[in-house]
């Protein structure tokens, strides 16, 4: 009998912590993880971008670079090189739901061949020397969807987007500087320049969308 009242209380202690437990891991976190994310609630649904038509573009924290057909007029700022990139090819496709951190290290003549490429591309497109071509513009982030670049390297594109779009110089760098924060929480990293925001705000709109 003594057995049998010490199993059921052991049954009947181990059910309440088991009820507790499931009461704050299951319900209480989950609730309270919900709460916190409900304070930035536009982090929290992915920050979508409008055109002006009111149409998801894309995210202010993803980075896509835009593509132009081959001979057209290039009206926009690039990010960082987006998405996942061959061995065999120095650029990324822009597609940002490939985006993979490449493996190729310091020591890699594959990483350094691309490095090059890229300089000279970049510095081809921006009419400038390859020695002015900043390091972000011609290497990837760890996660591959940076949406930022640095003040530097939105300089270099400022002339080339003032141009085709019609636009002063003085008015494209005003609209950089719109659109540049500094470091996070006032220490954390570098001033960076959002590009996602800037094309949007030079007219980047979603193709076949209607808005809501």
């Amino acid at each position: 009998m003594r057995f049998a009242q010490g199993f059921l209380r052991q049954m009947l202690a181990g059910f309440a912590v088991l009820a507790v437990f499931t009461a704050v891991l299951g319900v209480g976190y989950p609730v309270a993880v919900w709460a916190v994310s409900r304070l930035d609630t536009e982090s929290a649904e992915g920050s979508p971008l409008r055109d002006a038509a009111g149409c998801v573009v894309g995210s202010s924290l993803v980075g896509v670079d835009p593509q132009v057909p081959d001979g057209q007029p290039d009206p926009y700022f690039h990010p960082r090189v987006t998405g996942s990139v061959a061995d065999d090819d120095a650029f990324a496709p822009g597609d940002p739901s490939a985006a993979l951190p490449t493996n190729q290290g310091p020591s890699s003549e594959t990483l350094a061949s691309f490095v090059g490429q890229r300089r000279a591309e970049v510095a081809a497109r921006e009419n400038v020397d390859p020695s002015q071509v900043p390091v972000d513009a011609v290497t990837g982030s760890g996660s591959g969807i940076d949406p930022d670049i640095s003040p530097a390297y939105a300089a270099l594109q400022i002339p080339r987007v003032a141009e085709v779009n019609g636009l002063s110089v003085t008015d494209v760098r005003a609209l950089v500087d719109d659109y540049t924060h500094g470091p996070q929480y006032g220490v954390l990293g570098a001033a960076a320049v959002n590009v996602p925001q800037l094309n949007v705000a030079l007219g980047l709109t979603a193709p076949h969308c209607s808005p809501d």
